[in-house]
């Protein structure tokens, strides 16, 4: 094969507020790269074909230091989960023609020394790659690892879910309903395109039932503005409300097996259903980064990079 365009998406500037394309980030067709003979040096080669586009990635376009995940580099590619294809090998433990689900550049190409967390995807039921980025990948995780560990959900019981129409907060849904509670959920718009107005949190807080528990993940409205102020945290004490942040990543080890054994199944049956918005061409990988901060997105954010 002759060299090829190897499309990259640059973090060029640290935005004031919420990023945009071809001012925060460029897509760059500048690096030329031979798949057939690029030097492997022990490593492997991996061609991308699926990236999930995740609202955490604005926080990382800041200067260095700060928050538990590291700065973007001004001029090097992004970052994100993601689907790659292994295209040459020279890793013992890395084989051509695998799909690794991990942290990826986003680039079409790109040398690796070692998998760095990666793993090696078990597609049994023959899933589009792109299932791996949303209900089967971080989000997935999100919410089927937070329900478990830190609902303490009981078959009868209430659960509300705020955005519940976010590929999270609609799995939470359906883990809950299929454990007999009652769901109520909210959404900034009929279509789902919003995240819930603070004041339809209070509501909620201010009805909540004694030694009532809430998990805490994303607060995503929070990201560019600093969030919005407390209020009634009195209730807190007054109705012995359990408040539990976590980050995903720190359940990992406990649960990772049991969430494919159940999720990929029901998912494979059809018992859990699961909505994409595609952007297709890594070109659009910008757009879809502040698409997940607007709203524009009507289901998991994924860009489409490749086919196998």
């Amino acid at each position: 094969m002759a060299p090829v365009t190897n499309g990259r998406v640059l973090f060029t500037s640290v935005p004031s507020g919420l990023p945009i394309p071809g001012q925060s980030t460029i897509y760059d067709t500048s690096e030329l790269i031979d798949p057939d003979n690029v030097p492997l040096d022990g490593g492997f080669l991996l061609k991308t074909l699926e990236l999930s586009i995740e609202p955490y990635m604005t926080t990382m376009m800041r200067g260095p230091g700060g928050k538990y995940l590291p700065a973007y580099e001004i001029g090097k590619p992004t970052t994100g989960p993601g689907v790659a294809m292994v295209v040459r090998s020279e890793h013992a433990d890395v084989k051509a023609g695998e799909h690794l689900l991990g942290l990826v550049e986003h680039v079409q190409y790109a040398v690796r020394k070692d998998l760095d967390n990666s793993q090696v995807i078990d597609n049994k039921y023959h899933l589009s790659w792109s299932t791996f980025t949303g209900v089967l990948g971080v989000p997935g995780r999100t919410a089927y690892m937070g329900w478990k560990g830190y609902s303490h959900a009981k078959a009868g019981q209430v659960v509300f879910v705020s955005v519940g129409a976010g590929c999270v907060g609609s799995l939470v849904i359906q883990l809950a309903k299929a454990d007999g509670l009652k769901v109520i959920a909210s959404t900034g718009s009929d279509e789902g395109k919003a995240p819930s107005t603070y004041t339809g949190i209070t509501r909620v807080e201010r009805r909540s039932k004694l030694l009532s528990t809430t998990p805490e993940c994303g607060m995503i409205s929070g990201y560019n503005t600093g969030g919005a102020p407390v209020r009634n945290l009195l209730n807190v004490v007054s109705k012995s409300i359990t408040m539990t942040g976590f980050v995903v990543y720190g359940l990992y080890a406990k649960y990772t097996a049991a969430f494919y054994a159940e999720v990929m199944s029901k998912f494979a049956k059809g018992e859990i259903k699961h909505r994409e918005h595609v952007y297709d061409g890594l070109e659009r990988a910008g757009e879809a980064i502040r698409a997940v901060h607007t709203g524009e997105n009507k289901g998991k954010a994924v860009v489409h990079v490749a086919d196998d």
